[in-house]
Order: C-alpha cells, then sequence, then structure tokens
C-alpha cells in the first residue's frame, strides 16, 4: 500500500461514519467530541446511518451538522448498516474511512492513533483495541469470553490483533472496496478474517474508552453471542480455509477405517475373524464417510476460487461506479436536506 491518497479533486479526505439504530439519546454526545480536522486530511465528513430506527435518530443527526445520512427502509443488523456505511463513504470520496459506534464508546480523540499506521503505508486495516484485563466494566467472564474469542479469531484469521470484536476502525479506500460482509449479526469477526486471508495488511493499537453510556444491544445473552460468534468464525473460516476445514475430519475418519480394518485382518489371520465381522462394516463405513468428507473439501475449494473471482469483479465494479459517481456529484444525494 502507498502512504499517498490521491483524490479526484486533489484533496484527502475523511469519513468517520456511524452505524445506528435508535441513538437519539446517545448520538449527540458522540457527535459533539468527533474531531472536524484530522492531521494528513484536507477534509472530515461524518456519515450517519440510521438502520431503520424507529426514534428521531435522522432528526438528532441533520441537527447536530452530520454532513451525510444513509437511512435504510427497516432494521437490518448492524453488519448490514456498516457495509451500507463503507459504500456510502467510497460514493462520498473517502480515502479513509473510520468506523466508530454511535453510544460513544470509543474515544474519539484516539482517531489519530487509529489512522497513523494507514497514512505511514504500514496497514490497509487498523483496528483499536482496548485494555480487556483492566476493562472495569466488563465482568470476570466477559473478559475471558472475550479473550477467548480473540485467541482464536486470531488464529483463524491468521492477524495479531488483540481485540477482534473492537468496531472502532480505520480502513484505506483499497481495504474498504476489498470488504464484502455476509452476516447480519456483526461485521468485527467477518471482516477481520475476511482481511486477514486476503492482501489487506492488519495492524491494531491501543486506544482508551469511555463510561457505558447503555447496555449492550447486539445480543441479549452471552450464551447467544457465543453461539453466533462461534457459527459465524467457522463458516467465514471455511470459506477461505475450506480443505482443511474438511481435510481434518477425513483424516480421522480415514484413520478411524483403517485401524478398524486392521483389527479385523488381525483376528481374521489369528483366529479366523469369527465375532469381529462389526469391525469390517463400521471401518467400510468411515472410509466412506472420509471420502465423502475429502470430495467436499475439494468441491468447496474449488467454489471459493469461483469467489475469489466474485470479489475481484465485484472490487473492479464498485471502482467503476466510483468513476461514473464522481462525474454524477454522488455527494448531493446522500447530503441531510436543509
Amino acid at each position: 500500500m502507498s502512504s499517498a491518497f490521491v483524490h479526484h479533486n486533489g484533496e484527502v479526505r475523511l469519513v468517520i461514519q456511524i452505524p445506528c439504530f435508535n441513538e437519539a439519546e446517545t448520538l449527540p454526545q458522540t457527535l459533539a467530541e468527533l474531531p472536524r480536522r484530522v492531521a494528513g486530511f484536507d477534509e472530515v465528513l461524518w456519515l450517519v446511518i440510521d438502520d431503520g430506527s424507529t426514534d428521531a435518530t435522522a432528526e438528532v443527526a441533520k441537527l447536530h451538522g452530520v454532513d451525510a445520512i444513509v437511512s435504510l427502509t427497516n432494521n437490518r443488523g448492524l453488519a448490514v448498516a456498516f457495509q451500507s456505511g463503507l459504500d456510502a463513504s467510497l460514493k462520498l470520496g473517502a480515502d479513509v474511512i473510520v468506523n466508530t459506534d454511535a453510544d460513544n464508546q470509543y474515544s474519539a480523540r484516539d482517531i489519530p492513533l487509529l489512522l497513523e499506521p494507514i497514512l505511514s503505508g504500514e496497514a490497509d486495516l487498523v483496528v483499536g483495541t482496548r485494555d480487556i484485563s483492566n476493562h472495569e466494566e466488563f465482568s470476570w467472564s466477559k473478559k475471558r469470553l472475550q479473550k477467548i474469542g480473540s485467541w482464536v479469531v486470531r488464529q483463524a484469521s491468521a492477524t495479531d490483533v488483540s481485540d477482534v470484536t473492537s468496531g472502532f476502525r480505520a480502513y484505506s479506500k483499497e481495504a474498504a472496496l476489498q470488504v464484502n460482509v455476509v452476516s447480519q449479526f456483526t461485521y468485527t469477526l467477518e471482516t477481520l478474517i475476511q482481511a486477514g486471508r486476503s492482501d489487506v495488511v492488519v495492524a491494531d493499537v491501543p486506544i482508551s474508552v469511555n463510561a457505558t453510556t447503555r447496555p449492550s444491544r447486539l445480543f441479549s445473552s452471552k450464551r447467544q453471542y457465543v453461539r453466533r460468534s462461534a457459527g459465524t468464525i467457522f463458516r467465514v473460516y471455511a470459506m477461505h480455509r475450506p480443505l482443511r476445514v474438511f481435510n481434518i475430519p477425513a483424516a480421522f475418519f480415514a484413520i478411524v477405517g483403517i485401524v478398524l480394518f486392521a483389527r479385523f485382518a488381525w483376528f481374521y489371520l489369528t483366529d479366523g475373524g469369527d465375532g469381529y465381522i462389526q469391525s469390517l462394516i463400521v471401518g467400510a463405513v468411515c472410509l466412506v464417510i472420509a471420502m465423502q468428507m475429502l470430495m467436499l473439501g475439494v468441491l468447496a475449494n474449488l467454489l471459493r476460487a469461483n469467489r475469489v473471482i466474485g470479489e475481484r469483479v465485484l472490487r473492479r465494479v464498485r471502482n467503476i461506479e466510483l468513476v461514473i459517481d464522481d462525474y454524477n456529484s454522488p455527494e448531493e444525494d446522500l447530503r441531510p436536506e436543509e
């Protein structure tokens, strides 16, 4: 990645996006702390993604000087709102995009720290990591879940990010063009695994947090969070490493089948094999399962190749759309009415 950004009008633009759902009460405080000037950028724009709010989130955003609002017709989930924000930010001419939460959890003072690795050309995606161990508002069980979950995602993503669930992130334009969120639950895990398994350079920087203003709305219980997060991690990892996902169980069933066949052969040669026919049957079933798993892995790997081609095509289409939008002044379509 190059540390120099080239915008169509010669300016370097930062867009700070905030996905919102019924955040009329907390949004003013969040916006009050956002910067309008950041070193290294000629212009800083604020973007709010209203994810089908039923309160006055959009009106509050307009009153507090938000430059652009994307209004979704109904509540589609945090992941969809995040992806919609990236698409809108790119159409606004963003060279770098910062994503933050509407509940003012993350300190806006740390935005320059978040941007530094991108401006210096050291990273394409930067994650702001909280000090989980000393986070007073996290219970002991939540801290343990965060640490275990982060370790699992680090293995799946081949990154060193210590706080994988942090939504305080900065994306270069090239990194944002490659994001393709499938989940509707949360984007944090999926996008990190996706980035780590592609050519996106990922880094993290320590950040500070503000006092909690409201409970998390992302999940109703820790059990639900663990279940849905585990499903997301497995699904995304399987998309990027299908052969490993299928070959491991295939090898297990193959070994069991071979052992059972060897057991039957041993007793067959020593005492005729009477009473051990079940080893032969179960061994055959295990070998059939192993072969099926192996074939599924091959098919999944072929599908992965098609998905990679599709993502490259999507990235080029997005680039073409941005070039066309430059001539159609798309920013006027997203900015709030006066």
